[in-house]
């Protein structure tokens, strides 16, 4: 027995190698085990939110805390936080600075004392010194601890909520940010009001359509937004107002930067050359004010895009909705979270129904008991009360009560009748039946409207929807502007920083060669075309110092896109010493690519070259060597005779005859069509793109025309940067002699005054009023028809009878200076006044003028050989060779 025993110790002690084997973890799959906990832990109990309330776990805790010690008073937020780590086992400064965060959202906690300012980047005071409560919103929409389920805290010492019963979609109103293991989340905030409007569309059956509203405004574009989901972006601007030409003020700021930062990145655009500024001033107190003053000669527009284009007035957030549902990470788009929510806040609306339906029930269940327990006298029966212990008084009163067992909705219960007889005899002896009756009708009626909502649930949830818009969404109108931008080119709104050189025998060009010959001023972002006389050319960025072959012709800067330059070029073809004139434009090219404008044989060579940034077409005298053929060795040139061609064009035979000299004789005007330009209302911004409303084709010298609100007007340039501002009622090309009549109300006497007029040719930028300076002014209409018909609603007489009447207004007043008030329009009470004429298109009126003014054209001959029109302007230029080849040589 000894040994046996010693045996099964033995085995005990020293276990076999394969039961060792059994045992052994290896170290891999422990660190993989502990990174899976801590990841899980981390994305589930840390960073990322619950879909059902919207809250991480410590936003949760922190709230429950607030409401556990909610006495409708302040409560310092040290407390708060120190009662908090009761259920969040992390240290004070972080459930601080969550309860910071969450009160400056203003929404769920009133706050005291100094909370911080998202806006400028202060931070709040200490959490001593800082006090908050819970807000209306939030007691009312977050919290009901009959729908609420329990977990037990860390130490098991208190039970806090799972999630939090929140009828609303909290999630998307506060948005949310957090980084967990392996994955991250960033949810935009959503307007109050939308959201609304979103969740009552859910339960009317249609799909919602959310786009973001952050509480710092500015403005954004959401095209890309992609629901909020992965691979979205949306792009936000600050909000810049141009004071005057040298003052613009930055007035709402983009969501994530502070006033500060976006100084400091303003300050930094101007330190490298991108910007130029003379002083900048932050002028924030409740609302942002940030004060640019510009420097001389330096334009507002291009400031503004510059702007956009360098600093911080421009950032990008990519969305990434990721959010626990079913215990579990989650990417969802933000219109499927809003359906989500809605439908939770439904079945949350329908338990709350069910709970007061069981709370009326036992009111009228207990109500109805005790009313026939006193009614029937049972508290007096013998039986009753000579039971000696209390299952013979259940047994008693069950036997009393089963004729009226139909009357109750449920079986009485042992619980029921303990209840009924603990009621004291003062209160049964005092029962009043008709109290009573009452109570019960009433009751009876709430039940009613319980099952009847019950029954109609999708309006009750609509209404409820209704009633915390109605309640709360006073102030929480949609914030930020939501706009299509277009894209800033940098190279476009870059402000010439350097100064680019060219040593054109030796082929370098650059910023740093200051000894050499100065070409002009760019920025270091610039693209550079440089011509070779060989003929080729490419385009080369900016830099110190580049080789970019010999001989150069010509450098400049080089803007894609740009079809208004035109080169006028004369070439000897290497091959056969023919020399061809051509016009050609330089769109796109791919840089450092080598181009070239002849046919591209061997010792071509390119006798004239000019850059005209408008199409202008210059005459040219050319000489040629002297020959025994020719009578003739001089002619002139007109390049406008030439039609402007591709860059890979060979053009137009100039002579197969040597040519000696090439020169200039006498500029030209341009030979390209006026610009056709349009004005885009969402943009804001003219463009070439037949985007927009169609202003009209304009020369160098038109103007544009804008119209304010206010009774004022503006002229302005045509140039595609030129920004616009929102309170403009009317643009359009700038006509000097059109006539415009105009309503405008008196600020003084309220009176309505009509004037017919021109707009004066006024310098531009500078805004002028056509209509009184009294405050109070107000420009009532405004048409560019020559006839306008108005139709007048008066009040008219003593009695103040309505009268309504067609006036056309060339009948009441002439066409006067634009600073004269004009006649009155009625000496009645105006109260509405309308067109009945349509406005005028000036831009069609202006195409269908130039065109009975073209006279009609004949087809030119093609030159065949080249396969390019050649139009002989001078008739002595034609000549005849000893060959007799008749051509111009």
């Amino acid at each position: 027995m000894v040994d046996e025993t010693n045996n099964i110790e033995d085995q005990n002690q020293n276990p076999s190698s394969e039961d060792q084997a059994s045992n052994i973890i290896p170290i891999s799959g422990l660190y993989e085990n502990w990174f899976l906990d801590y990841a899980s832990y981390v994305i589930l109990d840390r960073a990322v939110p619950h879909i059902n309330d919207g809250f991480k776990p410590v936003q949760r805790r922190i709230l429950h805390s607030f409401k556990e010690k909610d006495d409708g008073r302040f409560n310092k937020i040290a407390n708060i936080v120190g009662h908090t780590m009761q259920y969040h086992p992390h240290g004070d400064a972080s459930i601080g600075e969550a309860i910071v965060q969450l009160g400056q959202k203003d929404l769920l906690i009133d706050t005291q004392g100094n909370w911080g300012d998202p806006v400028t980047g202060d931070s709040a005071a200490a959490p001593r010194y800082i006090e908050g409560r819970l807000s209306k919103f939030a007691n009312e929409v977050v919290f009901n601890p009959d729908t609420t389920e329990w977990q037990l805290s860390y130490d098991g010492r208190n039970k806090e909520p799972i999630t939090l019963p929140v009828k609303f979609p909290l999630l998307l109103a506060q948005g949310a940010e957090g980084i967990a293991v392996g994955l991250a989340t960033k949810i935009m905030p959503h307007n109050f009001l939308e959201l609304i409007e979103g969740s009552i569309q859910v339960l009317k059956g249609e799909r919602p359509n959310l786009y973001p509203d952050f509480p710092t405004g500015g403005l954004a574009d959401v095209t890309n937004y992609n629901e909020g989901q992965r691979g979205g972006r949306v792009r936000i601007r600050a909000k810049i107002e141009e004071r005057d030409k040298k003052t613009l003020a930055i007035t709402e700021i983009p969501y994530g930067t502070t006033t500060g930062s976006l100084i400091d990145s303003i300050v930094a655009a101007n330190d490298k050359g991108k910007i130029k500024i003379k002083k900048i001033e932050d002028n924030t107190a409740q609302n942002v004010e940030i004060i640019i003053h510009l420097a001389p000669g330096i334009s507002p527009d291009v400031t503004i895009d510059a702007l956009y284009a360098f600093t911080a007035c421009e950032t990008s957030i990519s969305p990434n909705t990721c959010v626990i549902k079913d215990n579990k990470p989650h990417f969802m788009s933000v219109n499927d979270i809003l359906i989500e929510n809605t439908l939770q806040t439904k079945n949350l609306l329908k338990r709350e129904l069910e709970i007061r339906l069981a709370e009326l029930q036992e009111k009228i269940f207990f109500n109805s008991l005790l009313k026939i327990f006193i009614q029937e006298g049972m508290y007096k029966h013998p039986d009753y009360e000579n039971s000696g212990d209390f299952e013979t008084v259940v047994e008693v009163l069950n036997r009393l009560f089963t004729p009226f067992f139909d009357q109750f909705y449920r079986e009485i219960l042992p619980e029921d009748y303990k209840k009924l007889i603990e009621k004291p005899m003062s209160s049964i002896t005092r029962f009043d039946v008709k109290k009573s009756d009452e109570q019960m009708k009433a009751l009876n009626e709430e039940i009613a409207e319980v099952k009847k909502n019950l029954k109609h649930l999708t309006e009750y949830a609509i209404r409820w929807f209704e009633y915390l818009r109605d309640k709360y969404g006073k102030g929480r109108e949609r914030k930020t502007e939501l706009r299509v931008f277009d894209k800033v080119e940098a190279a476009q709104v870059a402000l010439a920083n350097t100064k680019l050189y060219v040593n054109r025998a030796e082929g370098f060009i650059g910023t740093s060669m200051k000894k050499d010959e100065f070409v002009t001023e760019c920025s270091d972002i610039d693209d550079i075309i440089v011509f070779r006389e060989d003929g080729k050319y490419t385009v080369v960025k900016v830099q110190d110092k580049v080789f970019v072959g010999k001989d150069i012709i010509h450098v400049a800067v080089f803007k894609k896109g740009d079809d208004r330059t035109i080169y006028n070029a004369i070439y000897r073809d290497g091959s056969n010493g023919n020399s061809y004139i051509k016009r050609f434009a330089v769109t796109a090219v791919t840089r450092e690519k080598e181009y070239d404008l002849t046919k591209g044989t061997k010792g071509s060579k390119v006798l004239y070259f000019s850059a005209n940034p408008n199409g202008e077409a210059e005459v040219v005298h050319v000489q040629l060597k002297p020959h025994s053929k020719l009578r003739k060795l001089t002619f002139d040139m007109d390049f406008a005779s030439i039609a402007i061609k591709g860059k890979a064009s060979m053009g137009n035979l100039v002579t197969k005859y040597p040519v000696k000299k090439i020169t200039f004789k006498s500029a030209g005007k341009s030979t390209l069509s006026g610009r056709k330009i349009w004005y885009d209302d969402v943009l804001k911004r003219l463009n070439v793109d037949e985007r927009g409303v169609y202003l009209g084709e304009f020369e160098s010298d038109d103007k544009i025309l804008m119209v304010f609100e206010d009774g004022s007007y503006e002229l302005s340039n045509f140039d595609l940067s030129n920004h616009f501002d929102d309170k403009m009622i009317r643009i359009e090309k700038f006509h000097p002699e059109h006539v415009y009549a105009a309503i405008h109300r008196d600020g003084k006497t309220g009176a309505y005054y009509v004037k017919r007029f021109v707009f004066e040719d006024i310098p531009l930028g500078k805004r002028v009023k056509f209509i009184n300076e009294e405050a109070g002014s107000k420009l009532i209409l405004l048409t560019n028809n020559p006839e306008p018909v108005v139709k007048i609603r008066q009040l008219k007489g003593k009695s103040q009878v309505e009268e309504i009447l067609e006036q056309p207004l060339n009948e009441i007043i002439d066409v006067k200076k634009i600073k004269a008030q004009g006649n009155r329009l009625s000496f009645h009470n105006v109260q509405e006044v309308e067109a009945l004429t349509q406005e005028i298109d000036l831009a069609q009126q202006d195409n269908a003028q130039e065109q009975q003014k073209e006279p009609e054209t004949t087809a030119q001959p093609e030159n065949k050989a080249q396969d390019i029109p050649l139009e002989i302007t001078n008739p002595e230029d034609v000549q005849i060779d000893d060959d007799g080849q008749i051509g111009l040589f």
